[in-house]
């Protein structure tokens, strides 16, 4: 997307450096004061607080981060997983000169330490060795109160994944109720969302230039606390675009207006676009902030509560995207726009950092599992238009595909070969969000600025879309083409919706670029769930499938789909999920691991799930509601149809299918789903068994009656005295 279509920002690597740029570039960014010392440096100008190991690889945000600033010419230093049940870990840096930087890590630290079931985690794939317990829950929270504890004066800046996602009002799993944004929580002074390059180098710059961080206002892709509305801007309350109510819903819910003509026009090269109504953009929009419900307002009423999804969801267009305001008690949130885009000159610098791609020597032999499986892969492209509501990617990463240049791509891999100690010649992976959306856009940017639609490929592709993968298959056939490279795979997720439209791409995935397995991602078989989750019908997997055999056999290769599902998604009934185990049992599909949906915070599927109703749609107190698998006994019934072949499964589903009016499928033959016997030693658990599964996991002890105040998860002395101190987080 060029300047024309979007307001113009200045380039990334265009502001005057930093004085402290004297120092050069750091070997990896200092974690001592010792390292500092030998770097010179007599304090940091920036440090970075963060959940994870340190490795100094570009898909670790810290060190991107941290490179790009030490790139503006500040001196940065990187406090990694410290003990939170202090300020002293905190100190050991001394005092930023300038800010800290707060992350949780590339995970929510609630979503990286529990289950989908809430069950706590046996390891932390980005913590030497997998060690499970080194970051706290909430970290956001809990690491920024302790730099406030630390430097009292020292401007807070949060930003990853976690704080992204918290940004307003949101519906959190855990607690089971709605929380207020994270930057009221965490007492920081300045929210960063989504892809936060622009943002920070913006905010490190206006610092150092003596600055206050309370001026800092306007910046897009940050969240702020406003006394009152500013002067000038006009206030639209939410409900003028979307009036929760019980009135049909237009075909694209999320748009104000009808985004397209009925006329079509041609383009030179033969191909039909349709065209935007020019009077959606108004002069005055410019100046308009939305009014989202107040938190006291969603808090209590889940049916607000999605109405604010809905709203909130349909301004992340950086093209047509206004400012949000959320009345938290006294103080005023204030959502700026997301930021705009990279170019592919700026992903390219931002890529072509001098990072080791190396976990910091503090480790010592330590493994970092995450590290072990991102170290020989590359990232080609960031965002993603598939808008699955399940899906934290577009929320977090916007839309818009931003793609590094070919070039660039190859340098990474030539680096990898020249310098990583153990490469063997093999590239795990070529991707990013989706493994095949790279160089993809809209065919034209002013309709790509206006559009407000959640998702470019559903119901259907966007006739609007390019969905060309020639730019993709020159890559791939330069990239396996480079001395030393033995094979590439593609392990990101495919959009095989996306594939089916170029058959060409899918004979060079399927000939060079598969393992013997592709991983791809159906997510059901049936119309209802799928619906929900935006994503396309079996029949395109079954064009897929039929794809992708044809050209493994002209290949002369065996190889094999292995479709991935999702287990008690909101829209999902019994039923749905005894027809899903029936195609997986036809199919000869035995899944190992099974994935049952976690409400991630601020996605449309946790909207749903909190609300009960379909919020694709206008939602109201009369539309009917959807079927919500929330209860322990139904996701664990719905995980078990997808492990059908499992025989600690059997005594549920027997007991499942004869409730259905099913019994037609408990026996001995090919045609029954599950076996009328059970082998020995997996026979229902005991009744006390049972009664501390609804213990542990309700919190209540139905022979008393009474909650059950014994802390669940972890009760070693230690782990439970973290989790008393953090009551108050």
């Amino acid at each position: 997307m060029t300047s024309s279509a979007l307001p113009s920002v200045p380039n990334l690597f265009s502001y005057r450096k930093y004085w402290a740029q004297r120092f050069g570039v750091a070997p990896e960014l200092p974690m001592s004061r010792e390292e500092m010392d030998n770097l010179g440096w007599d304090s940091c100008d920036i440090i970075l607080v963060t959940g994870d190991a340190y490795i100094d690889h570009p898909s670790f945000g810290m060190a991107l981060i941290g490179r790009l600033l030490e790139a503006q010419g500040f001196r940065v230093g990187i406090i990694s997983q410290p003990d939170w049940t202090s300020a002293r870990d905190f100190q050991k840096l001394g005092r930023p000169n300038l800010f800290f930087g707060v992350t949780g890590g590339n995970m929510d630290s609630m979503v990286n330490r529990y289950t989908s079931d809430k069950k706590i985690r046996s390891n932390d794939a980005y913590t030497p060795d997998g060690a499970a317990g080194k970051r706290p829950d909430r970290a956001v929270n809990v690491y920024s109160h302790r730099c406030r504890e630390a430097y009292k004066d020292v401007p807070i800046i949060i930003g990853g994944i976690e704080a992204s996602l918290r940004r307003i009002a949101h519906y959190d799993y855990w607690s089971d109720k709605v929380r207020k944004s994270v930057l009221l929580d965490s007492k920081a002074d300045l929210l960063v969302y989504g892809n936060a390059e622009r943002q920070i180098v913006e905010i490190a710059h206006r610092l150092a230039n003596g600055e206050a961080i309370a001026d800092l206002k306007g910046i897009r892709g940050t969240a702020h606390f406003v006394k009152q509305i500013p002067e000038g801007w006009i206030v639209k309350d939410s409900t003028h675009i979307d009036t929760p109510g019980a009135v049909a819903p237009p075909q694209n819910p999320y748009q104000e207006q009808p985004a397209c003509e009925v006329k079509n026009t041609a383009e030179p090269g033969g191909e039909k676009v349709i065209q935007f109504d020019k009077h959606l953009i108004r002069n005055r929009r410019a100046q308009t902030v939305i009014r989202l419900p107040d938190y006291d307002d969603v808090k209590d009423d889940p049916i607000l509560y999605a109405h604010a999804s809905r709203v909130m969801h349909g301004e992340t267009n950086p093209g047509n995207a206004r400012p949000l305001v959320q009345q938290h008690g006294s103080r005023l949130l204030w959502i700026n726009p997301p930021p705009i885009p990279l170019s592919t000159k700026e992903m390219d610098g931002v890529f072509d950092l001098p990072y080791s791609r190396l976990p910091h020597k503090a480790y010592g032999n330590a493994n970092v599992p995450a590290f072990e499986m991102i170290q020989h892969s590359v990232n080609i492209m960031r965002g993603c238009f598939g808008g699955c509501t399940f899906c934290s990617i577009t929320e977090h990463e916007g839309r818009i595909i931003q793609s590094r240049s070919e070039d660039s791509i190859i340098r990474e891999i030539e680096a990898i070969r020249d310098t990583s100690p153990n490469f063997t010649g093999h590239i795990s992976d070529l991707g990013g969000p989706t493994a095949n959306m790279y160089r993809l856009a809209c065919k034209d940017e002013k309709i790509e600025a206006a559009c407000r639609k959640p998702s470019c490929v559903y119901p259907g592709i966007c006739p609007n879309l390019n969905t060309d993968h020639t730019h993709l298959i020159k890559l791939y056939r330069r990239a396996r083409a480079l001395p030393g490279i033995k094979k590439i795979f593609i392990a990101s997720g495919l959009r095989y919706d996306l594939a089916v439209e170029s058959p060409e791409y899918v004979r060079e995935l399927v000939k060079y670029h598969v393992g013997g397995y592709l991983k791809i991602a159906p997510e059901h078989t049936e119309k209802g769930p799928l619906s929900k989750m935006m994503k396309p019908g079996m029949g395109t997997y079954d064009r897929f499938k039929a794809m992708f055999d044809k050209f493994s056999k002209e290949a002369g290769k065996e190889q094999y789909l292995i479709p991935y599902f999702i287990a008690a998604h909101p829209g999902t009934t019994d039923q749905d999920m005894l027809n899903l185990a029936l195609w997986l049992k036809r199919n000869g599909f035995r899944a190992d691991q099974v994935q049952a949906f976690l409400p991630s915070p601020m996605s449309i599927a946790t909207a749903m799930y909190h609300s009960g109703k379909d919020t694709l749609h206008k939602v109201s107190r009369t539309v009917a509601d959807i079927p919500i698998p929330k209860s322990v006994k139904q996701r664990r019934l719905h995980k078990a149809f997808l492990r059908y072949h499992d025989p600690k499964n059997w005594p549920l589903l027997r007991e499942a299918l004869k409730a259905m009016g099913r019994s037609d499928l408990i026996g001995n033959g090919k045609h029954h789903l599950v076996p009328s016997f059970q082998p020995k030693g997996t026979v229902e658990p005991s009744e006390n068994k049972v009664q501390r599964f609804k213990t542990k996991y309700t919190g209540l002890d139905n022979k008393r009656g009474d909650k059950n105040p014994r802390p669940s998860g972890n009760r070693n002395k230690a782990g439970h005295n973290k989790q008393k101190s953090l009551k108050k987080y």
